[in-house]
């Protein structure tokens, strides 16, 4: 038996375990989160081993370079074999903004709250300098 060459993008991404199902992998296609090598990639389109597949997950892409074809879904071990993972790490947490949430249900905000959302949300104002007069 010859070994694979070519496989289905939603395939190979479900195979490797970057969604639990296989419609998932399919929608996420049809999304546009999922790209093949910088372009945006349907589900039927096939990867080669060394294609690089960027995969929106959460909110952040993961970058990989296919090593491997696979078909069935295998276990994690063997799944982490099939692609070197290009991914950069994630930033500090103290980089990743947090949005002021308001509880759900809670209405509109009163004029006191929303002006200390707008006092959140604007820029921080420059220091006068010593040629500022």
């Amino acid at each position: 038996m010859e070994p694979l060459t070519t496989a289905r993008v939603d395939s190979w991404t479900w195979a490797v375990r970057m969604f639990k199902t296989r419609s998932q992998a399919t929608a996420a296609c049809r999304a546009g989160h999922v790209k093949v090598n910088g372009e945006r990639a349907k589900s039927a389109q096939t990867v080669r081993i060394g294609d690089e597949v960027r995969v929106r997950i959460s909110g952040f892409d993961r970058i990989l370079v296919v090593s491997k074809i696979m078909l069935k879904r295998v276990s994690a071990p063997v799944a982490a074999e099939c692609f070197v993972d290009k991914t950069p790490p994630p930033p500090p947490r103290e980089e990743v903004a947090l949005l002021p949430m308001r509880d759900r249900g809670a209405g509109r905000p009163t004029k006191r709250e929303r002006r200390e959302i707008d006092r959140l949300r604007a820029p921080e104002p420059v220091p006068p300098g010593p040629d500022d007069e």
